[in-house]
């Protein structure tokens, strides 16, 4: 355990503050330990890699992420009024995304099912992951899901000689409410996970706790620095050194310059590191240095959520 979690055990939240540390990683951490939530989220472990844009980009905009490993070009959906042109939705962004995706991911886990419900079930879910409903929270919710409802992705891997594809939709299906002619008030209901991707997912499902999600929920790099780490620091045999180049590459895009992405860099693994107390993590010479450590979700945790 790092040395923030164990002061914050013996000392408690309060007394922390009063020292040399921000605030907000304060917070997520007293937050973290606090909880008695052992409830387990998945996703598809692809997402490790290739993480989503944190920002808006322009609607008729295709993102691509291009890794040592793997990449991944997300292509934005179409909205079809019933007069006129296609309208393009674009692809999904930010932290509300990715909160959707994961709760999709999840249910299909757990349920065995390609078929998930949203409405209620997402609403009260997004609300136990700290996002208040109704306002702006609500309609960023409701556009993110179309978004990801229409978006096709394109999966590359890599490994030595070999590679590997997955082309298609998240979804197959999904049923709409509201007005057929308004990008903006129609939104999904129900959706069905394409076949291919349920499939991958059940494959390669990477399990991540949601009480550590709940405690960084509008972070959008925190998340994906959580989601990378879980991935990779328990397959780990050795110290692993990734320079600031290839972080900048997989996690920096929209920061062109490095300096900037640095900072946001550090305070974002700031968050994820707060909510993975058993994460070695270390400040290298030309990066950071990755140590072989304990996953955040046990195989006797993870087997326990997917049976209920």
């Amino acid at each position: 355990m790092t040395r923030l979690h164990t002061l914050i055990r013996n000392n408690g939240r309060q007394a922390v503050l009063e020292l040399d540390y921000d605030r907000r990683v304060v917070d997520a951490a007293a937050g973290y330990l606090a909880t008695e939530d052992v409830e387990v989220g998945f996703l598809f472990s692809g997402w490790a890699y290739t993480p989503l844009p944190h920002r808006r980009l322009k609607d008729d905009e295709t993102w691509t992420v291009r890794t040592d490993h793997a990449s991944v070009v997300v292509q934005p959906g179409l909205f079809v009024p019933e007069r006129g042109e296609p309208i393009p939705v674009g692809v999904p962004y930010g932290s509300r995304a990715r909160l959707i995706l994961l709760y999709l991911q999840t249910q299909a886990i757990k349920n065995q099912s390609r078929e998930i419900e949203l409405g209620h079930n997402l609403t009260n879910w997004m609300r136990k992951m700290n996002i208040p409903k109704g306002g702006k929270s609500y309609t960023d919710v409701r556009e993110q899901a179309d978004r990801i409802a229409r978006c096709r992705l394109t999966f590359q891997f890599r490994q030595g000689s070999f590679s590997g594809l997955l082309n298609q939709h998240i979804l197959d299906q999904a049923v709409f409410v509201g007005d057929p002619n308004s990008p903006a008030t129609h939104f999904a209901e129900s959706v069905k996970l394409s076949e291919g991707y349920y499939e991958q997912l059940k494959k390669h499902p990477l399990p991540v706790e949601d009480a550590a999600i709940r405690q960084i929920s509008n972070n959008s790099m925190a998340i994906d620095l959580y989601i990378w780490l879980a991935y990779r620091l328990h397959a780990l045999s050795q110290a692993t050194q990734i320079t600031w180049k290839s972080l900048h590459v997989q996690f920096g895009s929209g920061y062109g310059r490095l300096d900037n992405f640095k900072l946001r860099f550090k305070e974002s693994m700031a968050l994820a590191l707060a909510v993975y107390p058993d994460a070695d993590v270390r400040d290298g010479p030309v990066g950071i240095v990755l140590n072989p450590s304990r996953p955040p979700v046990s195989s006797k945790t993870k087997t326990v959520s997917i049976e209920r």
